[in-house]
């Protein structure tokens, strides 16, 4: 039998996808646990994967989903730029957003496998660092007008390891530029370990099953994949959707924001869907540009967010869907040398909600709400001397409070959600670290109350964080989206809340920050941050009492908005432990609501 028509058996191949979930997780061990900066270490801001070594995704684990799509795209600019030097030993460095990256911040790490002479697989590890260079000291620059005002150094595929040994020239010009060179080189260890982790780990899967086993397994688990993904394409509705959102405004340089489309044609006949980007923004004079692969990224998951939840994502299911771009975009497609800076956040969050709360339209049961949105005060960039270390310099990013998750038709929304494009995959900095490494005070970090969209299913409710220096000046870089047009709720859910920002002086809310700032604050001021909240799915009145119970005696809602927005009238009271529906009345204030809106 050819190898071509050689079919390995189901269960081995059950169990040699499953082998390559555990390699990319215990990449992601690794670095977790080596890592020096804190938005690695403790927010978990980086994901690992699997690649052929002709370029298919292969095995993403519990990658973030606006990391993942792209990173065949860098294996395979390394490819062109390096052809066939490339050997057993290297190791490739790539933050290019123009060859498939995301953002300059998210330093990649590629390690090709070789086995028996032949490049099988290139193990990845995407890092965000804290400090790339930029001519701020944040990794994020909303406000850059081109990459020569952002600053940051760029790799493009670029090799920094020959037999396993580093090449010099290369660190040096990161240590010579980064201002936290030694945190920047822990983390550029922790993410070469993960690749290097990786790579022995499939030079035994490759011994122990054989090359050709192997290169058949590639294709049977892509087929699988894609008669997964056709099968369930094939059971939506035929439909052209076409769904609208706009980002927060950019004082002086955007008044209006940019409003984003994102539509979407469901073929069940074809198995198809086909995503079009095209009708979006030329690019723009800021940092809010989004390259190929983070656009892509964001979209790609919102599709899967409306999809079977245990679908494989990889090359195979990757197959169904189709894309259209602008030739100049914000979305997908900049012009160089506009900048790519927050690439992962902003637009492309946007790009999230506005693509999974389409799928609502094809009705109840379908799609998801808006999550929150943006990058506030509890997810800045925080820098300067600690005084208390003799002056050393530090910077961070911040993942200390979050914005609340989508409802679905099933679930309310997560609390630890963060942003759209995280999807609750990173983890929320424990403050007591955060507040040993760094010259920090966090006064208090809470749920707000009455904040969350509300719904049949309810989104998740906004946190509102305080923080400020303690003993020498602090800048915090906040680089938010959703201060301004909150969440929106779909199938007859309500919006969520958006979120805003303060400068605290002397115990006061004083004034509210716009929503992209460089602040600076002495040791006695503090900065107040509240995120935005996830909108809702399905009408409020259709919630069960019991869950508006819950909701009330946990503090999520006030029993005054059970009774305006839920319908729901109560008896007793919470501190006595007496609280309950009372059933009858609630029929009648939810009558009366219905007729109200006739």
């Amino acid at each position: 039998m050819s190898e071509k028509e050689s079919t390995l058996d189901p269960v081995l191949i059950s169990v040699m996808a499953n082998r390559l979930d555990g390699i990319v997780r215990e990449m992601t061990n690794t670095l977790l646990r080596s890592a020096r900066s804190a938005v690695i270490s403790s927010a978990r801001d980086f994901s690992c994967c699997l690649v052929t070594g002709d370029d298919q995704l292969l095995a993403p684990a519990e990658g973030l989903p606006v990391h993942i799509f792209g990173c065949h795209i860098q294996t395979a600019n390394m490819r062109k730029y390096h052809g066939d030097d490339i050997k057993r030993g290297d190791a490739y460095l790539d933050n290019d957003p123009y060859g498939g990256n995301t953002h300059p911040a998210d330093h990649t790490f590629m390690v090709p496998v070789f086995f028996e002479g032949e490049h099988l697989f290139t193990t990845v590890s995407k890092c965000h660092m804290a400090d790339i260079g930029n001519s701020i000291p944040s990794s994020y620059f909303v406000r850059a007008k081109d990459v020569y005002e952002e600053g940051a150094l760029v790799f493009p595929g670029v090799r920094i390891q020959r037999d396993f040994e580093n090449i010099e020239d290369i660190m040096r010009m990161c240590r010579a530029r980064i201002r936290v060179p030694d945190q920047w080189y822990g983390d550029y260890l922790a993410g070469l370990g993960s690749a290097r982790i990786a790579e022995r780990r499939l030079e035994a899967f490759c011994e122990k099953y054989g090359k050709e086993t192997v290169k058949a397994f590639f294709r049977e688990w892509f087929d699988y994949s894609e008669r997964r993904m056709v099968d369930n394409i094939r059971r939506l509705p035929k439909a052209s959707l076409v769904n609208k959102g706009r980002s927060d405004p950019l004082t002086g340089l955007l008044p209006d924001g940019l409003e984003l489309t994102v539509k979407v044609d469901i073929d069940p006949e074809e198995a198809e869907i086909h995503i079009d980007l095209s009708d979006n923004p030329p690019s723009v004079d800021a940092g809010l540009n989004t390259s190929l692969g983070a656009a892509t990224s964001a979209v790609v998951g919102a599709v899967f967010n409306a999809l079977d939840k245990d679908l494989p994502r990889n090359e195979g299911a990757f197959r169904r869907l189709k894309f259209t771009y602008a030739e100049d975009s914000v979305v997908a497609a900049p012009k160089f040398p506009h900048s790519c800076s927050v690439a992962t956040t902003n637009v492309s969050e946007r790009l999230v909600n506005i693509t999974q709360s389409a799928f609502a339209q094809l009705g109840d049961g379908m799609g998801l709400s808006e999550g929150g949105a943006g990058l506030g005060a509890g997810m800045a960039v925080i820098s300067g001397n600690d005084a208390s270390r003799g002056g050393e310099p530090y910077v961070n990013r911040l993942m200390l409070s979050t914005n609340g998750g989508p409802a679905s038709p099933v679930a309310d929304g997560w609390v630890n959600y963060a942003i759209p494009v995280i999807a609750g995959l990173m983890y929320r900095d424990s403050v007591e670290v955060d507040e040993l490494k760094h010259p920090i005070r966090v006064e208090s970090l809470g749920i707000v109350t009455d904040s969350s969209g509300a719904g049949r299913r309810r989104g998740a409710p906004a946190q509102q964080i305080e923080y400020g220096p303690t003993e020498s000046p602090m800048i915090a870089v906040i680089s938010c989206d959703g201060q301004h047009t909150p969440p929106r709720g779909v199938v007859g859910g309500l919006d969520g809340t958006a979120g805003e920002t303060w400068q605290i002086e002397d115990g006061v809310q004083s004034e509210r920050l716009p929503n992209v700032i460089q602040l600076h604050l002495d040791p006695g001021q503090r900065v107040r941050g509240r995120d935005s909240s996830g909108g809702g799915y399905g009408d409020p009145l259709d919630r069960e009492l019991e869950r508006v119970t819950v909701d009330v005696l946990e503090g999520w809602e006030t029993r005054e908005k059970a009774h305006d927005i839920y319908g729901v009238v109560f008896t007793g009271e919470i501190d006595d432990e007496t609280l309950e529906p009372d059933v009858a009345a609630t029929e009648a204030r939810r009558a009366e609501i219905r007729a109200a809106r006739a």
